[in-house]
């Protein structure tokens, strides 16, 4: 009886390890549940779209990944564990309105940290590309280190600061999103 039970709990653990990664879906986007950072394994917190204009348009769907699952963007404001945010854009977007976006969410978010910040805020905009439908821009914190700012596949550099991370994540989870459904989403409520 031991040596079926033993056969079946290898099986099952086979049969698991071969089948694919579940993935999230939100705005046709799919995003996996888990990735791994520098040995850090990160669970997807959340799905949300980005709308702009009065006409609601979808810009990018963003993903959030924790160590630990949260529903308070001020507690993940707050953490020092590892996360990571993910843009995937579902229409093109111009370097320009990317830098600007950036420009006014972090500017609403500094409050008076923003001149200590700005050097490394434009750093980030020098980094920012043309943007198309399916780019993706990936941002991962980890302490000691700042935010790794990835576009595409190219690493482009890390801007050190646990200060510029904190305002950095507050564009998406602090009190001034740039629209409710979008924390909402990253936060674990509804996609939308």
């Amino acid at each position: 009886m031991k040596k079926i039970a033993s056969s079946l709990t290898s099986l099952t653990l086979c049969l698991a390890m071969a089948m694919p990664a579940h993935a999230a879906e939100c705005g046709g986007v799919r995003l996996p549940d888990t990735v791994t950072v520098n040995g850090t394994a990160l669970t997807l917190n959340g799905l949300g779209i980005r709308e702009a204009t009065v006409f609601n348009v979808d810009v990018y769907v963003a993903g959030l990944y924790l160590e630990h699952r949260s529903t308070s963007g001020a507690a993940i404001i707050q953490s020092t564990e590892t996360r990571r945010l993910v843009l995937r854009f579902v229409r093109d977007v111009s370097r320009e309105e990317m830098v600007e976006a950036l420009q006014q969410g972090f500017a609403r978010n500094a409050g008076g940290a923003l001149p200590a910040l700005t050097a490394r805020m434009n750093r980030l905009n020098a980094w920012m590309p043309e943007l198309r439908d399916g780019s993706v821009l990936t941002f991962t914190y980890t302490a000691g280190a700042g935010v790794q700012v990835q576009t595409g596949s190219t690493v482009r550099g890390t801007i050190e600061g646990d200060d510029f991370a904190r305002v950095f994540f507050s564009i998406w989870l602090g009190s001034t999103p740039p629209n409710a459904g979008l924390k909402r989403g990253l936060l674990g409520g509804r996609c939308g």
